[in-house]
């Protein structure tokens, strides 16, 4: 995503920064990644939920119950005979509400990066 958003951008850009006497990291810094952040923005959002919404990672590396993620944490609410169907729900719930705040804070740039990502310029 972030190659295809770097594609988007002129070349011309780099070249009118290198005639004014910028070097390549100031290049980067002043000019690329003041442009890329809806798109670093919108890869922040999809890795966090990658990560956080992770069940098979975890359960081969961790080997003790006080270390299990959240995701691991709501399959102790099936037993081998009963599944506590209004605890899980609600536990859910809590388990989405991380998701939901940092979209909903980075919901503009999140847009913009989908938005400007596609576009051929």
């Amino acid at each position: 995503m972030l190659r295809q958003f770097f594609v988007t951008i002129p070349i011309e850009l780099d070249d009118a920064a290198k005639i004014d006497g910028c070097s390549n990291f100031k290049i980067l810094w002043q000019i690329l990644l003041p442009l890329s952040k809806p798109a670093l923005a919108s890869v922040a959002i999809f890795s966090f939920m990658g990560t956080w919404n992770d069940f098979l990672a975890p359960l081969i590396y961790l080997n003790k119950e006080s270390l299990f993620t959240l995701s691991l944490g709501l399959t102790f609410f099936r037993t081998q005979f009963e599944v506590y169907w209004n605890q899980l729900m609600a536990v859910s719930v809590i388990v989405l509400l991380p998701c939901l705040i940092i979209f909903f804070v980075a919901q503009r740039w999140f847009i913009q990066g989908i938005t400007l990502t596609g576009l051929k310029g």
